[in-house]
């Protein structure tokens, strides 16, 4: 078998969480919205304790924590969500960046469709905004700032904190897509400007279909979100329906787990990247964006002459690799994101995306190169 580095795209599953996991599906089975049994005591605990977990690494109260099937759910709750306070207000003008996900862009792209004025901003060669660019796009109307917290196909850390100091003596809310940075990097996500932060479980080892939305409050109010979906009134009416308890409690470990064991996983992770540098300098790999501020288990890379597809193909005997999100990768078209940086044609073909994780097993960079360097 080929050795899995995609994690951007998917992680395996946390060993440790494994058990507890299979626990609330074979024996802890309750309806955590059940009060008249110990069945439904033990579950809703078990919730609670989860959004603690969630909680924690954020720094924020477990009352702010909303369960969500991922980070694609979130953020289509954060922005549309926002929809009809911005209606009666007047407040309709959203500022983003041209290098988000589309699970932020798609649902920007409505909005604009129903009325609403939307700034997507450009980022540099380095493949990051600045807070001066949002300071720039800043109107008095304006409701809200999404900035994701770390570019999925690049690696890129974005400005968080400057972007906070940016907004602070404005009322515009501040939305963070955090699916490749929660449990990752930890000090930026704790910001108390940080209004609404978007979480998938399946990044950081939890099992696929679970996530969550942190409504941080401002001083006693929340975010003012309405419901996109509506029955049962679960999770403070936001998102109703009957909680996955298991995958809750998957997602709370593997929170738990991500703030114990941070800087182990970043030191494994550093020293795969350094490897995985040098491999490709010897060969002439350009690497993609600005490596001082990108995380340490994703590096993006392309060499010149090369088509991406046709690197895959000659490396799926060893890698499992992309060259782009997931979301986009059957029916491959230009990445947005490297078309955005304004790179070279030549880049943006062949650029690879290769993601690891401390579960990663041994990369035989080498013999990766060697293989990259037989099709020049």
């Amino acid at each position: 078998m080929p050795v899995y580095v995609d994690c951007n795209a998917t992680t395996p599953v946390e060993p440790e969480l494994e058990q507890e996991f299979l626990r609330y599906i074979r024996e802890e089975f309750g309806n955590a919205g059940s009060r008249t049994h110990e069945f439904g005591t033990r579950a809703k605990q078990a919730v609670q304790r989860a959004r603690d977990q969630v909680a924690a690494v954020v720094n924020c109260q477990r009352e702010e924590v909303i369960f969500t099937s991922g980070a694609t759910e979130s953020n289509n709750l954060a922005l549309l969500g926002l929809r009809d306070h911005a209606e009666k207000t007047g407040r309709k003008h959203i500022i983003s960046t041209a290098i988000e996900h589309k699970a932020v862009l798609e649902p920007l792209e409505f909005l604009a469709g129903h009325g609403f004025n939307v700034t997507l901003l450009r980022p540099g060669a380095g493949g990051s905004v600045s807070a001066e660019q949002v300071a720039a796009a800043l109107q008095p109307d304006t409701l809200l700032v999404s900035v994701m917290h770390v570019n999925n196909e690049t690696g890129v850390i974005q400005p968080l904190d400057d972007i906070g100091k940016a907004l602070a003596t404005h009322e515009a809310f501040f939305h963070v897509d955090a699916a490749q940075g929660f449990g990752k990097r930890l000090t930026e996500l704790q910001s108390p400007r940080l209004d609404l932060i978007s979480i998938s479980g399946h990044k950081i080892y939890a099992p696929k279909g679970i996530g969550a939305l942190v409504t941080r409050r401002r001083g006693y109010e929340r975010p003012p979100l309405t419901p996109l979906t509506f029955g049962g009134g679960q999770e403070r009416g936001l998102r109703p329906g009957t909680l996955p308890v298991a995958l809750i409690v998957a997602l709370g470990k593997a929170a738990e787990l991500a703030a114990r064991d941070h800087q182990k996983r970043a030191s494994h992770n550093e020293l795969i990247k350094r490897a995985a540098l040098e491999a490709f300098k010897k060969i002439g790999g350009v690497p993609t964006g600005d490596q001082s501020k990108t995380i340490p288990s994703t590096f993006n890379v392309a060499v010149p002459g090369l088509d991406s597809e046709a690197v895959m193909l000659a490396l799926k005997e060893l890698v499992a690799i992309s060259n782009g999100s997931a979301c986009t990768s059957q029916n491959y078209t230009a990445s947005h994101v490297l078309t955005a940086m304004n790179l070279p044609e030549d880049h943006i073909k062949g650029a690879l995306r290769f993601s690891w994780c401390h579960l990663t097993p041994e990369v035989d960079w080498e013999a990766i190169c060697a293989t990259v360097r037989s099709l020049k």
